[in-house]
């Protein structure tokens, strides 16, 4: 799955919590009202719930201008302990694919080494 998402452009980590509940449409309107990006872009946008134990990641699966697959929704709990979030005074954060993979490995991602968008 996380190999699917190897042709994404950027990743961005939304900083502020989401209601877990949120599905397809809500994220895509968090995307482009609070983030200010097109969800439809070839992006990663990554969210946390508010207790921090699950998170979403949405991207489009496809070419953002012709026919494509569609929306793909990935989740992820974890049972024990929380994804070490960073905080910072942006919306959003610009991560590497090697960043990504730490956080959802529940490891922490230093601030310094994030870049803020």
């Amino acid at each position: 799955m996380i190999a699917a998402m190897g042709g994404a452009r950027r990743i961005w980590l939304a900083t502020a919590a989401v209601d877990g509940r949120k599905g397809f449409d809500t994220l895509c309107a968090i995307v482009r009202c609070a983030l200010g990006h097109d969800p439809l872009c070839g992006d990663l946008f990554v969210f946390r719930n508010r207790s921090g134990a699950r998170i979403k990641i949405l991207f489009w699966d496809g070419m953002p201008s012709g026919p494509g697959n569609g929306l793909v929704l990935y989740a992820k709990r974890l049972e024990r302990g929380t994804f070490r979030w960073p905080e910072a005074g942006e919306s959003s954060i610009a991560l590497t694919g090697a960043q990504l993979m730490e956080l959802l490995a529940g490891r922490e991602v230093p601030l310094a080494a994030l870049s803020q968008k």
